[in-house]
């Protein structure tokens, strides 16, 4: 089962680091890993996308909320807003393969970033299953480069990823 679990730590070096080596060492299998400021200063907020049943999910959680720097770990399972930044070059030929390309670019209200004379770059922004079905579109005018930012996620509603009693790092 995929799960979004977004973390809250102190902007510390090293605190991906530690964040990612308790992956490894676990043996956790990490999807995607996005890692941004928040409007705290000294707080950055971590989303990941890990594979597994309810006990993997409890031992990634136990296992972050051991780490100093982490101060609150939530488990996106109730509803919340996902979101996946894709840019995906695409081979264009000529005139045909362009207004082709550029008509799956509307169907899926992508916007073109940058025109060269035989590629495209196209940036897109949904859930990873619309993201999934755009680079299929794409595919048999051959696709050169794709690069995706991994899942973002926010629960809806009032509901917020509170700032538990900070902790310093040792």
């Amino acid at each position: 089962m995929r799960h979004v679990i977004s973390v809250l730590v102190q902007d510390h070096p090293r605190v991906l680091n530690r964040i990612t080596g308790l992956f490894a060492r676990r043996g956790f299998n990490l999807e995607s890993l996005a890692v941004g400021t928040t409007h705290v200063p000294g707080l950055s907020r971590i989303s990941l996308v890990v594979s597994g049943d309810d006990h993997t999910l409890e031992q990634v959680e136990k296992q972050l909320n051991r780490l100093i720097e982490v101060l609150k770990v939530t488990d996106h399972s109730e509803p919340h807003v996902e979101r996946e930044l894709a840019l995906v070059k695409v081979h264009v030929a000529g005139v045909e393969e362009r207004l082709a390309v550029k008509d799956i670019q509307e169907a899926f209200r992508a916007r073109v970033v940058d025109v060269a004379q035989k590629s495209l770059i196209l940036e897109l922004t949904g859930d990873s299953k619309k993201i999934d079905s755009f680079i299929e579109a794409l595919r048999p005018y051959g696709i050169l480069e794709v690069m995706r930012t991994g899942a973002v996620a926010m629960s809806r509603g009032e509901r917020t990823l509170k700032v538990r009693e900070k902790r310093e790092a040792v």
